[in-house]
């Protein structure tokens, strides 16, 4: 490996010298060697600050080449390489970002069963000089901003799934009953009530006022629940069925996970309206937006962990990269079940099978007219859906490269009418 090119030019650059750095949170390790394999700089270890940079930046300051002859490459460990990334970047130095999964199945296949930080080091640079490396994708600031949002959304709808759970678990321990006046303890009138009385005992002595000047807090939103379901509450509080059992501990934890349910949902309001703004600015999406069966959220997923769409060059490239890709294995009279790869964004593939399971239920929908014409050629249902999933994916991926409008006509080519 004696060449690269350039990132501002076409004209190919001999390479001097080759890096390895693996990433922690809070150091580093990094490596020099030449592209004869001969190692310069053994493994050393620097921090991951500009005090720890400098030091690894002494070393290369060292060598008797050019920023541009230096070869450096970094696994994609989170954020925690990000800084470093850019500031090596800023200064001219020629980066590779590697996927772990590349540099773990090196390291096995080297027979290696050692693993230290210095040791990876050195395993990245390897995966350089053998000329095996796929430069891993930088996304965009824009791609970035949309992934920082999307998945936080996400990791917190599932926090305020869980907070849920638990509320309704708390809630038939401590008051049985309470579900009779609130079909859904977790709606905004009855996270109050339970935040100021969250048993059956507190309620009978608190008394109907009390209750009626929680459901009317001139703070909140109005809700119908009034007096009557106040009075309610208090006579069905009077002959619960619950045990009273652990009572003060319960009550404690029941109004804490109604207070982070209040906080999350904020949250989550707040996330929403700032995807909203991206969106509203990003007129790549405009096609996306077009598609009935996708929501704002769908939407904001797919721009965010499919980026830059024209550094895949076939479909097939955005399915395996999606995960949805076939993984077959077989060996001689064996023949192994065939599954999904999964690989990539978990996230991607949750949004497109809501949206495809979505589509099955809408009328006049061209993805739908497709599910059901497949499930008509007698594939079985669940194989359908993820051809549907495959199907949105390509064409999510098309609009975003071309800039198209969304034309169902185009999807449900040969379809039958539903």
């Amino acid at each position: 490996m004696n060449t690269t090119k350039g990132t501002s030019s076409q004209e190919e650059t001999t390479i001097k010298y080759v890096c390895g750095i693996d990433i922690g949170s809070q150091s580093c390790a990094g490596c020099i060697t030449r592209p004869d394999k001969s190692v310069v700089v053994k493994p050393i270890t620097f921090a991951n600050a500009r005090e720890g940079w400098q030091v690894w930046e002494e070393k290369l300051s060292q060598l008797d080449a050019p920023p541009n002859q230096i070869l450096i490459g970094m696994e994609a460990t989170s954020r925690y390489g990000e800084n470093l990334y850019h500031e090596l970047q800023e200064r001219g130095y020629v980066l590779r970002l590697l996927h772990p999964r590349q540099t773990h199945q090196f390291h096995e296949r080297q027979g290696l069963r050692a693993k230290t930080d210095r040791l990876d080091a050195m395993t990245i640079a390897k995966v350089l000089l053998s000329g095996e490396a796929r430069a891993g994708y930088v996304p965009s600031e824009r791609v970035t901003v949309y992934r920082e949002l999307v998945r936080l959304h996400m990791q917190l709808s599932d926090e305020a799934a869980a907070y849920q759970n638990e509320i309704h678990a708390l809630v038939i321990v401590l008051f049985p009953e309470f579900t009779q006046v609130f079909a859904d303890p977790c709606l905004p009138g009855a996270l109050r009530v339970l935040k100021a009385y969250p048993s059956a005992q507190d309620i009978v002595a608190a008394g109907v006022e009390a209750i009626v000047q929680v459901l009317r807090t001139p703070a909140q939103p109005p809700t119908r629940y009034g007096r009557p379901s106040a009075q309610t509450l208090v006579e069905l509080a009077r002959r619960t069925a619950s045990s009273g059992r652990a009572v003060s501990g319960r009550s404690v934890s029941l109004r804490i996970l109604c207070d982070q349910l209040e906080h999350t949902r904020a949250n989550l309001a707040h996330l929403e309206a700032e995807i909203e703004r991206l969106l509203t600015d990003d007129p790549q999406v405009k096609g996306l937006q077009q598609i009935p069966e996708f929501g704002s959220k769908t939407v904001a997923v797919l721009r965010a962990e499919l980026g830059d769409v024209q550094r895949f060059a076939r479909t097939d490239e955005v399915i395996a990269y999606g995960g949805m890709d076939v993984e077959i294995k077989e060996s001689g009279q064996w023949k192994g079940r065939a599954k999904l790869s999964k690989r990539g964004s978990g996230l991607l593939r949750r949004m497109l099978y809501l949206a495809a399971l979505r589509s099955i239920r809408l009328e006049s929908s061209a993805f739908g007219a497709y599910d059901h014409r497949l499930v008509e050629r007698g594939l079985k249902k669940g194989s359908a859906l993820m051809a549907v999933m495959r199907k949105m994916l390509a064409v999510a991926a098309h609009l975003l490269k071309t800039g198209e409008e969304y034309d169902p006509q185009k999807v449900s080519v040969g379809a039958t009418p539903r």
